[in-house]
């Protein structure tokens, strides 16, 4: 595994990283086996955050006495000094250290988060307190909304910028990319998969790796995974016409819109299972309809609670019409149900 420098950071990282949310959904015990192997395969920078429940405790576990082999990456949401302070504190503590290499101001994407932060007393100014103190090294940010990513990168207050990035969500390539090298920021590439949408590992990292200096993080919950990602990394990268005709089928399937089940949807206040039933279109191509009406049913079922409140939509980095979408989902379930209940 080659490591490059992270933007000028001086932060050498590998070529691909390990992004930490899958893990919370592991024992302690298979957490740190995925994350040993990734280590033992040359990754040595761990993408987390503090809302990721206790992602950041298992990675600080997992590499206690290895600190100086390991570069840590984290995440606050809070937008207030106070907050990010308390969550700045909270993961020193879960990943058993004193510093973190790089310290992200998470999902910044409306201009009432970049007016939030900035404010006095903002998270922003607890930020750069604490990296004075020795707390942190670098001050990143990450974004889903290409305007404000852009307007992230021009103020010359981070080292670093987190992007959604894949061979369906294009959008960074060009400007954004071009604009942080300029600036000497580290380019970190979330959602290699388009949050689980896409299925081909192969050909989402034949697309990625003709990107050099950007830095992937998928998730990992499985040693098998980390062999498979890897094992890319072994050979040199080319990207076939099979490749593209794969990358193609791909776009056509999921459209414009689509979710990238990053659940900052949730909770619904109604109760609505909002991002297994938002990916019942794609379900239902990869399955029979009596399938996936049979795969999906509770997580439909929850569907006509909503009351198109609008909670889900101010939340969405994304800016999804999820009522209206859940409305077109659900009337494909119960058309699939009523086959699956003839038959």
């Amino acid at each position: 595994m080659n490591r490059i420098p992270l933007g000028n950071t001086g932060l050498i990282v590998s070529e691909v990283g390990f992004g930490g949310i899958p893990i919370i959904r592991l024992s302690r015990e298979e957490a740190s086996a995925v994350l040993r192997r990734a280590y033992e395969k040359g990754i040595n920078f761990y993408d987390t955050a503090n809302a990721y429940r206790d992602s950041e405790q298992k990675i600080g576990d997992t590499f206690a006495g290895m600190r100086d082999q390991v570069i840590y990456a984290t995440k606050t949401i809070k937008r207030d000094g106070p907050g990010a302070q308390e969550q700045l504190e909270n993961s020193l503590r879960m990943l058993r250290t004193d510093y973190i290499d790089l310290y992200q101001l998470h999902q910044v994407s409306q201009e009432r988060d970049w007016q939030a932060i900035t404010a006095p007393g903002g998270a922003l100014e607890a930020v750069v307190k604490a990296k004075a103190e020795g707390k942190i090294r670098h001050i990143g940010v990450s974004s889903h909304s290409l305007a404000m990513a852009l307007k992230l990168v021009g103020s010359g207050l981070f080292s670093t910028i987190q992007f959604p990035f894949n061979f369906i969500e294009t959008a960074a390539k060009d400007e954004l990319f071009a604009a942080a090298r300029k600036a000497g920021m580290g380019i970190i590439a979330m959602k290699p998969f388009a949050g689980g949408m896409i299925s081909n590992a192969k050909v989402a990292f034949a697309f990625l790796r003709q990107f050099p200096g950007i830095i992937p993080i998928p998730g990992f919950d499985s040693v098998a995974g980390v062999d498979e990602i890897t094992g890319f990394y072994a050979a040199d990268n080319a990207v076939s016409e099979e490749d593209l005709a794969v990358m193609e089928a791909c776009r056509q399937e999921l459209g414009q819109q689509f979710c990238r089940r990053c659940e900052y949807c949730q909770p619904c206040p109604h109760g609505v299972m909002i991002t297994p039933a938002m990916g019942y279109g794609v379900i239902a191509k990869r399955m029979s309809g009596a399938v996936a009406a049979d795969f999906a049913r509770i997580p439909m079922e929850s569907v006509p609670r909503c009351i198109d409140c609008g909670a889900c939509r101010t939340k969405c980095p994304y800016e999804l019409p999820i009522p209206e979408m859940l409305k077109k989902h659900y009337a494909l379930f119960q058309a699939h149900r009523a086959a699956l209940n003839k038959a």
